[in-house]
Order: C-alpha cells, then sequence, then structure tokens
C-alpha cells in the first residue's frame, strides 16, 4: 500500500536541530531557558507592537490562563462559539462556569455577531451578564472581527480571542491572536508551525503576561522557600520544545504560503466539479493561512454523494481527511448548555470535510489526491 497522505502532518525545516543542540549543550533541560525567552521574543516580534507573549505547554492552557485573567469564576457564563474544538469551551468547565455556545455565520464559520449580540440581550434579560467571550478563527479564517470587537466594547465583555490555528493570518492587516484581550496559539503536531505540543498566550501589557507567566509556573510567591498565595498551574513550555519553535518561526512564511498554495490547488480542481464548495476568504478584510483547506458538499447536486461518501473513498486510498468540526452544544458532555442560533453549525458538520492540507506535501501527493477525486467525482 502507498504511504499515507496525512490531513496536517508537522513539517520539520531542518534548522531546529541547532537550538536543540544548544539546550543539550548548556544543559538548559527545564522549563525555562534561552530558547523559551528568545521564542517568546521571536513571536512578539512577528505579532508586532504592544503584544507580550508567554510560552506555554498547550493552546488549552492559554485559553484557561486567559479565562482566569479575564476573572471567570464558578458560577459565570461564558460566550462561547459552538462551532470548534472542545478545548475552546473545556477551560470554561475546569473553572466551575457555564459556557453559552453561539451559531456561526455563513461567510466565515465563526462567531455570528447577530446571534452574539441576541444571546448577551438574553441573559441580560435573565439576569445573568456574560463575564467573557472566547471566538474562534476556525480553520485559520479570521471572525468578523471589527463587529465582534465593538459587541464586546458595548457590553464590557472581556473577548478572548482563540488564534489556535491562525498564526500567519490577518483582519485588515492586523495578525490574529492580536485581536482580542487576550489571544490564544497553538503548536501542537498539526499546526501551521509546531513545537510538538505547546501554545502561548498573547497579552496587551506585560503585566499581563507576567502574571500569566506566574500562573503558569505554580503561582510561586518571591521567597526564598516555595510559597503560595494563589492556585498555580504548571503550564509553562519548556526550553526543548521551545527551541523547536525557535527554528519552525524561521519557515512560517514559507508554510503559510505552501498551505495557501494546497488550497489554490483544490480551488482549481474543485472548479468544474458540480456541489462542491471551497471554504476561502469572503473579501479582502480577511487573509487565511488556510491552516487546513475544507469543501462543503451538497449531495443534490453531486448525485447524492455525501460528504461521508467522499471520505471513505479517500480513506480507501490512503488519504486522511476529516469531517468539519462537530459543534459544541451538540457534543453529549454540553448538551445541557445554552444555545443560541439556528443550525449552520450542523450543517456545516453534516456536509463539511477538510482535505490533506500540509505544507510539505509535494507533486506527487497531490496528483495521488487529484486521481482519488477524479475516481470519486469523474468515474461512472
Amino acid at each position: 500500500m502507498k504511504k499515507k497522505i496525512y490531513l496536517s502532518p508537522p513539517h520539520m525545516s531542518g534548522k531546529e536541530m541547532k537550538y536543540l543542540q544548544e539546550a543539550f549543550n548548556t544543559n538548559w533541560i527545564a522549563p525555562l531557558g534561552p530558547n523559551v525567552n528568545e521564542f517568546e521574543n521571536t513571536l512578539q516580534a512577528y505579532l508586532g507592537e504592544n503584544n507580550f507573549v508567554a510560552a506555554l505547554n498547550s493552546g488549552t492552557a492559554a485559553i484557561h490562563l486567559g479565562l482566569l485573567l479575564a476573572g471567570v469564576m464558578q458560577g459565570d457564563e461564558v460566550l462561547c462559539q459552538s462551532f470548534t474544538f472542545s478545548a475552546s469551551a473545556n477551560p470554561i468547565i475546569y473553572l466551575g462556569a457555564t459556557p453559552v455556545f453561539i451559531d456561526s455565520e455563513a461567510e466565515t464559520w465563526n462567531m455570528c455577531p447577530k446571534t452574539l449580540e441576541a444571546a448577551i440581550l438574553d441573559r441580560l434579560k435573565k439576569g445573568k451578564k456574560p463575564k467573557a467571550i472566547v471566538v474562534i478563527d476556525s480553520y485559520g479564517m479570521p471572525a468578523i472581527w471589527e463587529q465582534l470587537l465593538a459587541i464586546a466594547k458595548k457590553y464590557s465583555l472581556f473577548l478572548i480571542e482563540d488564534a489556535a490555528s491562525a498564526l500567519g493570518s490577518t483582519y485588515k492587516n492586523q495578525k490574529c491572536g492580536t485581536l482580542g484581550d487576550i489571544g490564544v496559539l497553538s503548536f501542537n503536531g498539526n499546526k501551521i508551525i509546531t513545537t510538538s505540543g505547546g501554545g502561548a498566550l498573547v497579552a496587551k501589557t506585560k503585566e499581563i503576561k507576567d502574571k500569566a507567566v506566574f500562573f503558569a509556573t505554580q503561582s510561586r510567591d518571591n521567597a526564598p522557600h516555595y510559597q503560595h498565595s494563589e492556585i498555580g498551574y504548571n503550564y509553562r513550555m519548556s526550553n526543548i520544545v521551545a527551541g523547536i519553535g525557535r527554528g519552525q518561526m524561521e519557515v512560517l512564511d514559507d508554510h503559510v504560503a505552501l498551505r495557501r498554495a494546497m488550497h489554490d490547488f483544490y480551488v482549481n480542481y474543485f472548479k468544474n466539479v458540480d456541489g462542491i464548495t471551497v471554504f476561502t476568504e469572503p473579501n479582502t478584510d480577511c487573509f487565511s493561512n488556510h491552516w487546513l483547506t475544507a469543501i462543503l458538499v451538497n449531495p443534490e447536486q453531486t448525485s447524492g454523494k455525501t460528504r461521508e461518501d467522499l471520505r471513505l473513498a479517500l480513506d480507501a486510498a490512503n488519504i486522511e481527511s476529516r469531517p468539519l468540526w462537530k459543534p459544541m452544544h451538540l457534543q453529549p458532555i454540553f448538551a445541557n448548555d445554552p444555545y443560541y442560533g439556528g443550525t449552520l453549525s450542523e450543517s456545516l458538520f453534516q456536509n463539511g470535510l477538510c482535505l490533506p492540507s500540509g505544507s510539505n506535501l509535494d507533486d506527487s501527493d497531490r496528483n495521488r489526491i487529484k486521481l482519488a477525486l477524479d475516481n470519486f467525482f469523474l468515474a461512472p
């Protein structure tokens, strides 16, 4: 059997080893050190002025700390996009708060501003003012940030941008990860760049970053002995992992260009295939890294062929694909939590598929993908 073509595999540059070797040579095998500091500095320079980065062991940790910094406590409510991975919502539960899920809009597949404001007004009517909002840049596509930020400001709500998959994307030329009060990045193995596992919190001030680092290092008070006045967490990134990140940052722009080229490959292929819509930027406000290229399959126009039929056909060719996110409000664990909106996110899940999008796919991989698509769509 031919090698498997994965959805979004890690893509090492070869530049990572010098930083890893440096860590070993200097015995910096710890959750602090020169690689951590320089990785943070490189990210800060990339994101622009007035952004301060705390490197952590996961994007989930960054969301958790972001909510903590927003003052979320037990009994609070947090408005959260429903169309996302569970890591966006789970930290709300960690803090004993309740997620209130919001449907998406059709252009960017992200939180719908109209539904968000309707939900806020209804929660206020019920005497429950939400504490914060978690908005996701799905698959690297920026949300409609201008409207979402205006709503957050209007109702004095703390806004967390989950840009876990959107490093390299921009909204009106502003880097994703810098649009909310707190930004979240992920460097998981399948992301645009990877540290194997890891993430970062992006703050607007050094004071907020320092507080995040304080929480992430077990909330150790300034004392010669171990003293703790607040609950802390073991969330800091290691110097080894950060070394991988330093090497990956050197090729970030290349990876974005290659992901966008894969997206163009699919746009070109599907332009003559009825019933397939390729997820792309709705206007020039949005620039997506196209972390994953996704499509919608309309069985009424594909002779009854469904998203699941296509997934199975690709799987038979040893090519990985994956359905779009199953919305959080449809997940068993969140079944009893409030939800506002219609059926847009549910429809995306039912009809959407993510296709192989890695920055290290080559022409032979693309030829195999094309052949498998031809066999599915064009074969009698």
